[in-house]
């Protein structure tokens, strides 16, 4: 059985990055003295699956920062060929949610990390994210991309643990109940 699990930064507000994509806000605060538990987190994960605007912002990074496949979803993106440097590191679909899921399954996948405001969100609506852990920065941005749009129900969650770290931030970790 496949997992999806989510592992976010969010500003106080509840963005995820400004309008343009910048996250200068969250790297800022990026504290290497501090353990927030993404070193834990993704040694137990077999896939990523992200969405176009995360995978553009991460092609921006000095180097790819991955070491499990990357799955990007994007209509966008689909029929376009994976730049060479990340030939068997990434792939790109325009599958559903659901359809990623069943893929996933057919090849023994258990444990998905799922990236990406857009992909959270479509996740979620279809009920398929099993739990959340979100890093709160303490930052108003009063604009920009938020973790959560629209549903067409309430997603009743459970909060696992909570805990805050000397620089300010507040992680929370929850289960999806419904």
């Amino acid at each position: 059985m496949v997992t999806t699990h989510v592992f976010i930064a969010v500003s106080l507000d509840g963005y995820i990055a400004r309008q343009d994509g910048d996250i200068d806000w969250l790297l800022q605060r990026d504290d290497p003295t501090e353990d927030h538990g993404y070193a834990a987190f993704i040694a137990d994960i077999d896939w990523i699956v992200m969405g176009r605007g995360s995978y553009e912002k991460v092609l921006t990074f000095d180097e790819w920062p991955y070491d499990r496949p990357v799955l990007v979803l994007s209509r966008q993106l689909t029929g376009t060929p994976v730049p060479e440097k990340l030939k068997g590191k990434v792939q790109f679909s325009s599958r559903t949610p659901a359809e990623v899921l069943a893929d996933l399954a057919a090849k023994n996948v258990h444990r998905v990390y799922i990236d990406g405001g857009q992909v959270i969100q479509s996740f979620l609506r279809e009920g398929l994210v099993a739990d959340i852990v979100i890093t709160t920065i303490p930052v108003l941005l009063g604009s920009g991309k938020p973790l959560f749009g629209s549903l067409t129900g309430d997603i009743d969650l459970t909060l696992l643990s909570s805990r805050s770290f000397p620089s300010g931030l507040v992680q929370s970790h929850y289960r999806l109940t419904s």
